[in-house]
């Protein structure tokens, strides 16, 4: 499991290396390559590391899990659960508010799945510089080759693929390491940068003139958040004994190396990493770097399936195709859509930006705000969770926000460079979310107003005695107790009724995962009606099938060729009736229209569902 989460966690913070320390001493905001400037950023490169990633993650924020599984969705849902009451000393606005900055921080994680291939596959192939600058030219075709590539595999899965990534990510963490061990080796007084003193001196000393530098010191740390979003992958035991077995000490060794060279040669500052090595292993240096960076990028694409695929259950994100690329694997998903949004978005960031000197101006803001994000989720889950008192939840929190809100006011210094980037498509992504869930509810009250109550409807049954045919009806209902408008439209039209009747209500817990043993419960009603309710957890994919097989369980049998599906399809109409603004509900109608259908989403057999249509004002 260590070896499996190398290959998917750590791909992102692995590859930092090959351009975190050139930005500091070569990038928009380049320091003089004297020993004090050189011990103190390691110092801030090292201490980085083990405060943010050793403590506030592996040590605290890995504790906080929902059923085992992390990521901001968890963590915004253990801070604030819909029905379980509400966070500890906060109202219901604050709630709101709070939920609100949970979800701007999963959005920002979008921009992070669009800049990170793009980063770590430039920064890797730019060691291609360094065997000869002929070769310049030839870097951004080869990256956009690469990536161009990797987004084209997706549809094929990443199965057969991930049985390697592990190790050839044990192969990178090796080299890396013994490359920075050998540098060190030859002047080993740069060591001192292990006394945070240096740190605190570089930052105290320099003033105002080293703020920026931040920006690019925060390039260390980028993907410790995967840390916390892997973790229902591999558990935290393994994670880690991965992190503190070899990828923190790699990473301190390389950087210590990178920091050694840089005292006996102020020129290597052009590309510190690739100049640790011989000049006879810069082909096969510069092949394993591209295989790390696209390890990591695969990780980081793998992770915006998965957050989308959460953001569906939980309401947040319309409907979208999901293909499933394993047939023993439940995780392994390919969303075409999300796919070929993200590639685009990639391939036009090292279109425009050419260089991981530039890109970097784009890399870093939506990853510090995240950070922050998870550290204010995290108190009020503590507080919660574990009853901490509010000083015990301020000892932990407020010194991680005090050095992540640094790190963000360097990174803030980037906006106008290129550091917009993902904050226009977190604030995008961020609309469009809240616009879903608003107008979601919204259709939900305009057809809870008109429906009817199903004791009512059962009722009138009983004394109209509508003709019956034979077989069984399922009704997908959105609300358990009322009677579903497709069954009323169908009654209306048709003067018709099944002999047995099921009101199939699925909805999708606050838990990532619920058994099977507490999945479906059933309750027979009167004149051949049942209703079944079926639970779901946010990491799951709704699935009609499995809940009738959970149903024969439980005496309540289907037979495929008797059983008919029954669906209503609202067509919406944007109006000025006071919901949202009109052109939130114009945004709303448009993605209403794009969304999956509910036969594919809930897995419904294509030849047995009869979809009833109705337009519904907003």
């Amino acid at each position: 499991m260590a070896l499996g989460a190398l290959g998917v966690v750590y791909g992102d913070i692995g590859t930092s290396p090959l351009y975190a320390m050139r930005e500091c001493f070569g990038g928009l905001h380049p320091l003089a390559v004297t020993r004090a400037n050189v011990l103190g950023v390691l110092s801030l490169f090292i201490w980085s590391l083990i405060l943010i990633v050793s403590v506030k993650y592996l040590v605290f924020v890995m504790r906080a899990d929902n059923k085992g599984e992390g990521g901001i969705l968890a963590l915004m849902s253990l801070a604030f659960p819909e029905r379980r009451g509400l966070g500890i000393g906060i109202s219901r606005t604050g709630r709101v508010m709070m939920v609100g900055l949970g979800l701007f921080g999963a959005a920002l994680l979008y921009g992070d799945g669009m800049i990170t291939p793009a980063m770590s596959v430039l920064g890797a192939v730019e060691g291609l510089n360094v065997l000869t600058p002929r070769l310049g030219d030839w870097v951004v075709p080869i990256t956009v080759a690469i990536l161009a590539g990797l987004f084209m595999a997706q549809s094929a899965g990443t199965a057969a693929v991930g049985r390697v990534f592990g190790p050839v990510m044990v192969a990178w963490f090796a080299v890396v390491g013994m490359l920075g061990l050998g540098s060190l080796s030859k002047s080993p007084g740069v060591l001192a940068a292990l006394n945070p003193a240096h740190g605190l001196a570089f930052l105290v000393g320099g003033g105002w003139k080293v703020f920026p530098v931040l920006g690019s010191v925060f390039l260390a740390v980028t993907g410790g958040e995967a840390l916390y979003a892997d973790m229902g992958h591999f558990g935290r035991r393994p994670i880690r004994q991965a992190w503190f077995g070899l990828v923190l000490p790699s990473l301190v060794l390389n950087y210590l190396g990178q920091g050694a060279l840089l005292l006996s040669d102020a020129s290597a500052a052009s590309n510190p990493f690739y100049n640790l090595a011989p000049k006879w292993a810069l082909i096969p240096l510069v092949v394993l770097a591209t295989a790390a960076a696209v390890i990591a990028s695969q990780a980081l694409i793998t992770g915006v399936f998965s957050l989308t695929m959460q953001g569906i259950q939980l309401g947040y994100i319309p409907r979208l195709v999901v293909e499933h690329t394993s047939e023993r694997e439940r995780g392994q998903i390919y969303l075409p859509q999300v796919n070929a949004a993200l590639a685009a978005a990639c391939l036009a960031l090292v279109l425009e930006f050419r260089n991981t000197t530039n890109l970097a101006a784009a890399y870093g803001i939506g990853v510090t705000l995240t950070m922050a994000i998870d550290t204010v989720l995290f108190y009020f889950a503590a507080r919660r969770m574990w009853r901490w008192t509010w000083w015990m939840g301020a000892l932990v929190c407020v010194p991680a926000l005090l050095i992540e809100q640094a790190f963000f006011g360097a990174n803030a210094l980037k906006i106008t460079h290129g550091g917009w980037v993902p904050l226009v498509v977190g604030a995008g992504l961020f609309t469009l979310m809240v616009t879903w869930k608003r107008g979601r509810q919204l259709l939900g009250q305009r057809m809870r107003s008109s429906a009817i109550p199903a004791d009512k409807f059962i009722e009138s049954v009983e004394r109209r005695q509508p003709p019956r045919v034979e077989g069984t009806a399922v009704y997908m209902a959105g609300n358990s107790d009322g009677t579903p408008l497709a069954l009323l439209h169908n009654l209306k039209h048709n003067k018709v009724l099944h002999r047995r009747i099921v009101f199939l209500t699925v909805a999708v817990d606050e838990d990532p995962r619920v058994p099977d043993s507490e999945r479906v419960e059933i309750e027979k009603l009167t004149l051949g009606f049942w209703r079944v309710k079926a639970r779901f957890g946010f990491f799951e994919e709704p699935n009609v099938p499995l809940v009738l097989e959970l149903c024969e369980k439980q005496g309540l049998e289907f037979r495929e060729t008797e059983t008919t599906f029954f669906l209503s399809r609202e067509t919406v109409i944007p109006s000025k009736r006071g919901g949202m603004a009109l052109w939130r509900e114009r945004v709303f109608a448009l993605m209403a229209r794009n969304a999956q259908s509910a036969t594919a989403f809930f897995r419904l057999p294509a030849n047995r569902v009869v979809e009833l249509g109705m337009q519904v004002e907003i």
